[in-house]
């Protein structure tokens, strides 16, 4: 039988999953066969495994730091919500209805066996499992139907750690208040706590520490401090809290447009990890100013989210900018809102609407969503801000519901084995693809960049490409690295070993 760990949280975006993926990383590191495992995910960044299942984003980059694919089972259900009370549930990697949270709540207990199979399943195949929660275990109004955190544990029937973030103050009342609200059979299961995003002189939690513990009975195994590693976040509350609020001066200055329904943000870590790019996420038109390239993003709910944009003024800038000579790209949803006309009766039921006109395409959504990893290359002969882009190799992943349609003043901007896929305008300065993944690609990004360099009248980079790749696997052994300096790696080994459950 496989070894396990559970972190669970005080509240969300406490930074369980960075935290399991410097676990996963530490175990593949000394040689055990490794998967990450999260029950029930909810966000907007998602991605795809090689059979083509979509699975949540984070789970995704936890499987890269235990040196292993992607693997549906390890998670099992993702939610995507579509409003603030809505949301799209994707079991198994596929789209299986629309359901409303009360609904949702009802229909759990349904999946409890399935969750349980699956886990088996995957725990069968590897030496240690590392499971997170979501959200709190505290969350006493949802414990009945539980299948995520302390349920999810007496499932996995494994030991759990529980993580706070100190960073948003009250770390001790979160700590304190979220064992007091547990149960005694869940509170039986903490063996430990980690505080997380700690910044200064540790000798001042020292007093703090030794209360703690002598409140609760529970170690502290670790304090983490705060980490500026580029890791993949698991949904838009790291925009929300404004962890992307780069303000070092680079010569390069990106702008991405943060959408209410904002998806696959991840897509952008790639070009915010170069050295010569400012990543900038805006949401008012003022900001647009001074960009060197606008990107719209995907969305889960790309009619809103382009009446939004109309109605807070960033459509009007955004078109003013363009007129102005800053170049456009859209990727996925952000693409189908760069075109003449979106009709959608499925995800909004909104009908037909205008796009933004800059591209001659039209999209039909469709229930039919489309999930699969694709290779190419760039369309050859392009031009604009794409210049230097042709026939570079490509690879990426696809999620969309939605069918785009080109028209005659456009050309394609990717081909790929069966079909082409994207639209560029005739004068290169609007471009759009449903490709996620996209500015992973080195040889493509350095290509777009140096022609954004070029046009502000600089030398091309004269450093090396970046390798996305290598650049996410050196983060994960950073982040191993100060997990073992920080966090009494021994103690939990020791926790998996000797866990045993009541009789």
């Amino acid at each position: 039988m496989s070894l396990s760990i559970m972190l669970q949280g005080t509240a969300s975006d406490v930074g369980k999953s960075t935290l399991v993926a410097g676990l996963c990383r530490i175990f593949y590191q000394e040689g055990y066969r490794t998967a990450p495992f999260k029950s029930q995910n909810m966000a907007l960044n998602s991605g795809i495994t090689p059979d083509g299942k979509e699975m949540g984003r984070a789970q995704v980059f936890q499987a890269e730091a235990a040196g292993i694919a992607p693997d549906v089972r390890m998670n099992p259900i993702l939610l995507k919500p579509t409003s603030d009370r809505k949301a799209q549930i994707v079991l198994m990697g596929k789209v299986a209805s629309d359901m409303d949270a009360v609904s949702y709540h009802q229909y759990k207990p349904k999946l409890r066996e399935t969750v349980r199979e699956v886990y088996q399943s995957l725990a069968a195949e590897y030496d240690v499992m590392v499971l997170e929660g979501a959200g709190s275990p505290a969350e006493i109004n949802l414990r009945d139907r539980d299948i995520v955190n302390m349920g999810m544990a007496e499932l996995a029937q494994c030991p759990v750690i529980l993580v706070a973030d100190i960073d948003r103050g009250g770390v001790f009342a979160a700590i304190y208040g979220t064992l007091a609200l547990l149960q005694e059979h869940e509170r039986w299961r903490v063996k430990g706590v980690i505080i997380n995003k700690f910044r200064g002189d540790g000798a001042l939690l020292t007093s703090g520490l030794e209360q703690i513990e002598a409140l609760t009975g529970v170690p502290v195994l670790g304090v983490m401090p705060w980490l500026d590693v580029s890791l993949e976040d698991e949904d838009g509350v790291a925009l929300q809290r404004g962890k992307y609020r780069d303000i070092t001066q680079r010569p390069l200055e990106i702008a991405v447009i943060q959408l209410p329904h904002i998806s696959n943000f991840t897509d952008f870590n790639p070009l915010a990890a170069q050295p010569d790019v400012r990543v900038r996420y805006v949401t008012s038109p003022q900001q647009l100013n001074d960009a060197d390239l606008l990107l719209l993003p995907g969305s889960k709910n790309t009619l809103g989210d382009l009446q939004w944009l109309r109605e807070c003024g960033l459509a009007e800038a955004l078109l003013a900018r363009h007129q102005a000579g800053t170049p456009v790209m859209g990727i996925c949803g952000g693409y189908q809102m760069l075109g003449a006309t979106i009709i959608d009766e499925v995800e909004s039921g909104l009908g037909e609407r205008p796009g933004l006109g800059l591209l001659d395409v039209i999209t039909r959504f469709a229930r039919e969503k489309v999930t699969t990893q694709v290779t190419g290359v760039t369309a050859e002969n392009l031009s604009g801000v794409l210049q230097r882009c042709g026939q570079q190799p490509v690879t990426g992943y696809e999620i969309h519901m939605g069918a785009t349609t080109r028209g005659e003043g456009v050309q394609p901007m990717l081909r790929f084995s069966e079909r082409v896929d994207g639209a560029v305008s005739p004068d290169g300065q609007v471009a759009g693809c449903y490709l996620h993944g996209l500015f992973d690609n080195g040889g493509f990004t350095r290509a777009l960049l140096d022609t954004l360099r070029q046009r502000k009248g600089l030398d091309p980079w004269d450093g090396e490409v970046l390798d996305y790749a290598a650049h996410k696997i050196q983060q994960f052994d950073l982040l191993a690295q100060q997990m073992r300096e920080h966090i009494d790696i021994a103690r939990v080994y020791q926790i998996m070993r000797e866990h045993k459950e009541p009789c």
